[in-house]
């Protein structure tokens, strides 16, 4: 037998592939931790507390019901019912007076599999490209590698708007033949801000380009009421918008994500997904929590959220060494600048104590300084009302360690220079 050589037989794209990097990467939740990194719903699903795991399809409590003796049959692969009810949530007239239907749903294995899929059904590998925004949601960029799809990017406008620059967007779809997808993030991540709809629109009808808009709205629901315009693609068909349970349901662990689209797209989609890509436990968790019921949780929770997110906002700008909000405040998170002893933004800062924090507090937060325009910044996801006092008292705690380090290290080396200057001299 031939020596098999990896590095011959793989897709050299795959062997120059980044993986995408988060928070837990670095430091395991030990289950003590605060996990303030990666933006979840930390008061939980939106299934009554006294629903104690999944019932069985006929128990009458609360909760999810799971026919278990069923498991042995493949799931629905059209998940008409769970698209029904992603429908009525979105369908709020606010946009147009049309209606969307299940015609109008690819359901998927989080935002990321819709990601991925658009991908696939829309660019050729190693001839077409993407337009991303930094700074953005790194899915975009780690999928576009993995498809073997080139990368136009075009940064937002600087902080705190972090608004599209739709007139440099626009002069690239002209320019750049082979642009297929324009990724937007709204509310942005790590931003946190909404984007204008009147500039999304001035792309959507840019008159020359052909090709898509996918909008991810991941965080919409945290936004004002109406912020979505998921219901806006039965009037544009060049349209994507993308969801998920991840976040305001609280819902990571189940994986369920959504892409709203025209029904020609939306039928493409849903060609070309794996025939049973939603288990039976993931569409009936989802569909509780999309019933009249799991929607009243989910609503309560994130008014909890939005206090806190508020807390947040009133203390965070009082502790000694942290800097300016950057971005927005439509989100479950909080971008804000750590400061040097010379109150300025500062990535040696930031990251030091985004490791103290984790390393010395149980506190996990995401160190965004290395993304374009978050210099010194750290991204600080909103938690419960006992983890954001653990947050704030452990924050104050750290940035005056890091701090002071840092000025005792900087007057340790002036002694030292002038040590050395006087030997010199004598």
């Amino acid at each position: 037998m031939a020596p098999f050589n990896l590095e011959t037989c793989a897709r050299p794209n795959i062997l120059a592939l980044e993986p995408y990097r988060c928070a837990r990467d670095d430091y395991k939740d030990d289950g003590t931790n605060i996990l303030l990194d990666a933006n979840e719903n930390a008061y939980g699903p939106p299934i009554s507390a006294n629903a104690n795991g999944l019932s069985s399809a006929s128990a009458s409590g609360p909760g999810p019901a799971v026919d278990f003796l069923g498991l042995h049959r493949y799931p629905d692969p059209h998940q008409h019912d769970l698209k029904q009810l992603l429908c009525n949530l979105r369908t709020t007239h606010a946009h147009t007076p049309k209606t969307l239907t299940p015609a109008n749903l690819f359901v998927g294995v989080g935002s990321d599999e819709a990601i991925d899929a658009l991908l696939r059904c829309f660019c050729v590998p190693g001839r077409d490209r993407i337009l991303v925004c930094p700074p953005t949601y790194g899915m975009y960029s780690v999928s576009a590698q993995v498809n073997d799809v080139g990368l136009v990017k075009i940064p937002l406008l600087p902080a705190p708007s972090f608004a599209v620059d739709v007139a440099a967007v626009c002069a690239a779809l002209t320019t750049e033949p082979h642009i297929k997808l324009v990724y937007l993030c709204s509310p942005g991540n790590p931003t946190g801000a909404l984007l204008a709809k009147a500039d999304v629109q001035q792309i959507l009808a840019h008159p020359t380009w052909n090709g898509v808009v996918v909008l991810d709205e991941a965080y919409v629901d945290f936004a004002p009421d109406s912020a979505s315009l998921a219901e806006w693609v039965t009037e544009w068909p060049n349209l994507v918008v993308m969801q998920t349970l991840s976040k305001a349901f609280g819902l990571a662990g189940i994986r369920l994500g959504a892409a709203f689209a025209a029904p020609p797209v939306a039928r493409l989609l849903n060609s070309l997904k794996a025939p049973y890509n939603i288990s039976n436990l993931t569409s009936a968790v989802a569909t509780y929590a999309l019933s009249e019921a799991g929607l009243a949780i989910m609503r309560a929770n994130k008014a909890r959220l939005i206090a806190q997110r508020d807390r947040l906002l009133a203390a965070l700008p009082k502790i000694k060494g942290v800097g300016r909000l950057r971005g927005g405040t439509e989100s479950n998170f909080l971008l804000f600048e750590m400061l040097d002893a010379k109150g300025n933004p500062d990535n040696v800062t930031a990251l030091a104590v985004y490791k103290r924090l984790a390393e010395t507090k149980g506190v996990v937060v995401r160190f965004r300084g290395k993304e374009h325009g978050c210099n010194g910044c750290l991204r600080i996801t909103v938690g419960t009302e006992e983890e954001v006092s653990r947050f704030l008292e452990a924050l104050a705690k750290t940035l005056a360690e890091v701090r002071g380090a840092a000025v005792k290290a900087s007057s340790e080396d002036e002694e030292k220079r002038e040590a050395e200057a006087n030997a010199v001299v004598a």
